[in-house]
């Protein structure tokens, strides 16, 4: 499956333990991110992470464009209550609403990320592979 990494500043190390825990988890799948999020986790982890563009330079886009062509079956957003921006507001917005309309799993806390993770681990989400 392929997972959508996304994190804002405030919320990237909490990001990067959660993979390191998840790590045996998410090596069995594609995982997606912004180019600062991607490569932190890669360096965290040692996992493989494809990166789009900084969220700046439209790397959220990116995962906007991923999602609407059913190229993303999870996405996992660790987003800052306290807004830097309303661009990082606006992405959000877009990204959630974009999993809404497609049925992608998202995930906004470590909770519901655990949850997913482990679901996914126990084939519970093999339905995307139908959709």
């Amino acid at each position: 499956m392929n997972i959508g990494l996304v994190a804002h500043n405030s919320k990237k190390v909490l990001l990067e333990n959660f993979c390191i825990a998840y790590k045996g988890i998410l090596k069995k799948h594609s995982l997606y991110a912004t180019e600062v999020t991607g490569t932190r986790v890669e360096q965290a982890t040692g996992l493989s992470v494809k990166k789009y563009l900084s969220g700046v330079m439209g790397g959220g886009k990116q995962l906007q464009s991923g999602i609407e062509q059913n190229n993303i079956d999870m996405v996992i957003y660790f987003h800052s209550t306290e807004f830097s921006g309303q661009e990082q507001e606006g992405s959000f917005n877009a990204i959630a609403s974009l999993c809404d309309l497609y049925n992608i799993p998202l995930a906004t806390n470590i909770a519901t990320a655990e949850s997913l993770i482990l679901g996914l681990d126990h084939g519970d989400l093999e339905w995307r592979n139908l959709y």
